[in-house]
């Protein structure tokens, strides 16, 4: 029982720092936006609370729900996305962290229905192709977390563009997707960028396979 004290501890901790990061790169406004990690060996999850401004997130003031979105332990109503990231972990075992932003840029092609191109390095290494569109659904059940499970499932992507809402992230643990979030809107940005000047040109596939299996394979220290 100390143990699972010990891990919870830590990931409300960490869950709740890595929220800073959301607004350190611009990537939320207001008290939109979320972070949440799964607790290893255990169906549970730890997640920001719901309409709590990013200032006043401690990591006594996160919230543990199991993994059908009720709560288990925590002062506060857990996100609105709860019962979508919760649907995510119980269908993507391998994941250990979601993340949800309105980032500007990534949004702005999520409101158009269209999926990142792939015309830039940094994007095979990171997406290992183009970021897709998930499907629109409505917030407050299960169903964007169908739409995430649906469209990622079969993608090297860690990131989702879910159509007229935001961008939802995956990872190994909540870092991981955070730092997903973070490039999303980089790439976003640059091609965006790159369109306005005229046509990006596209990777062969064969680069971006190369590239992403480098970047993930060889890249950084072991």
């Amino acid at each position: 029982m100390s143990e699972v004290r010990d891990t919870l501890s830590r990931l409300r901790a960490e869950v709740a720092e890595l929220h800073a990061e959301l607004t350190r790169y611009q990537l939320v406004v207001w008290t939109a936006g979320n972070v949440s990690a799964r607790v290893p060996g255990h169906d549970l999850m730890v997640i920001k609370p719901s309409g709590v401004a990013y200032e006043d997130l401690t990591a006594d003031s996160m919230v543990v729900c199991d993994l059908h979105g009720a709560v288990v332990e925590g002062d506060h109503a857990p996100s609105s996305d709860t019962d979508a990231q919760a649907y995510v972990y119980r269908h993507m075992p391998n994941v250990g962290g979601v993340v949800h932003t309105h980032s500007t840029y990534a949004t702005a092609w999520a409101a158009r229905g269209e999926p990142i191109p792939c015309v830039l390095t940094m994007m095979a290494d990171e997406f290992g192709g183009e970021v897709p569109v998930g499907p629109f659904a409505l917030i407050g059940d299960d169903s964007i977390g169908r739409g995430i499970v649906e469209t990622l499932r079969d993608s090297r992507s860690p990131a989702v563009l879910m159509s007229n809402h935001g961008v939802f992230t995956i990872g190994k643990n909540a870092r991981t997707a955070v730092k997903a979030a973070v490039m999303c809107e980089d790439v976003a940005r640059t091609v965006h960028i790159s369109r306005q000047l005229g046509e990006p040109l596209p990777i062969e596939q064969h680069h971006v396979d190369a590239l992403f299996d480098r970047y993930q394979n060889v890249y950084g220290q072991r």
